[in-house]
């Protein structure tokens, strides 16, 4: 695992989410997003409002057995708070293992219950696990038990069902477990681009007594606070609305040239392969460039020709 040498535990100890989660204002928080919500983007994002941010989803079982994954799947800085590191298994050992890896580092872990993808639930991860409220209890009780930082959150992200009714009884079940927060997916296992069952989100809001954020259809600073306001989550999650606009947070309306600017900067001081750089970058300009230029944009081969055409197109000095 990878950490600045500034980044003590005590200092993260210090950043509390389930403070931000109950604070009068909604929690805004960055979802967890495979190959996208790493180091540099959720430096970026905390610039522009966000509250609370979530690394992709880590497979547990090889977090736990290899020094390789763990070196290239974790990697934090002392802006990086605070942070949820999100773990993928199928068993409460792998997580409650991976969990005790990462505390000294993060504020909480998260349960992934969500990802709908077939090779997951071929693994027995994700999704498939809403309907395994059993194993959910065990992993949130083993891994409660096994750290004892009371301040430290485990967490769980889930789908709902299609029968609400199972959705409230698998979030009652793992309150009993001592989960500290859920974060609620408004759609089920099948469905993709259907709107959000708010709802559905709201109804699991009302049966729990630990905090609930809602995720989907989050793409502008007022869809956040109408999210909120109708499931009476205690904070919103967005992902794609992320991807496209990473000031999504502090209202505006589309990314600002001066957080493309601060995005070039992290990825540089983080070490951000080009390809990762330039896809958020891809995201990020939908809204700024024609048609015409984003097949352009799209295709340039180096970072020094991203910097060009910047400079070029879009009179950003960088």
């Amino acid at each position: 695992m990878t950490m600045a040498a500034e980044l003590l535990p005590q200092t993260v100890a210090s950043i509390k989410p389930l403070e931000i989660l109950c604070a009068e204002k909604p929690a805004f928080v960055c979802a967890p997003m495979v190959r996208y919500s790493k180091l540099a983007f959720r430096n970026l994002v905390r610039i522009y409002g966000c509250d609370i941010a979530f690394s992709p989803m880590i497979m547990s079982d090889s977090f736990v057995k290899s020094q390789k994954a763990r070196d290239s799947e974790f990697t934090t800085n002392a802006a990086d708070k605070p942070l949820i590191v999100q773990f993928a298994a199928n068993n409460a050992a792998d997580f409650a293992c991976a969990a005790e890896l990462v505390a000294k580092w993060c504020q909480g872990v998260d349960l992934n219950c969500g990802c709908p993808q077939r090779w997951a639930q071929q693994e027995g991860i994700g999704a498939c696990l809403i309907n395994k409220p059993q194993l959910v209890f065990d992993v949130v009780r083993q891994t409660r038990n096994r750290i004892a930082d009371t301040d430290f959150t485990v967490s769980v992200k889930i789908r709902v069902h299609k029968d609400i009714r199972e959705t409230v009884e698998l979030c009652r079940r793992a309150e009993a477990a001592g989960v500290s927060f859920i974060s609620v997916h408004g759609r089920t296992i099948t469905q993709r681009r259907e709107p959000v069952d708010r709802e559905a989100i709201a109804a699991v809001a009302a049966a729990v007594r630990v905090p609930v954020i809602a995720n989907g259809d989050v793409r502008t600073l007022q869809d956040a606070l109408s999210t909120a306001e109708s499931t009476g989550a205690k904070g919103v999650m967005a992902a794609q609305g992320l991807l496209n606009n990473p000031a999504l947070f502090s209202g505006a309306e589309f990314t600002p040239l001066s957080c493309v600017r601060d995005w070039l900067r992290l990825a540089t001081d983080t070490g951000t392969p080009f390809t990762c750089t330039h896809h958020h970058l891809i995201y990020m300009l939908e809204r700024q460039l024609p048609r015409s230029l984003r097949r352009t944009f799209n295709v340039l081969p180096s970072h020094a020709a991203v910097l060009e055409f910047l400079r070029d197109q879009l009179g950003l000095d960088v």
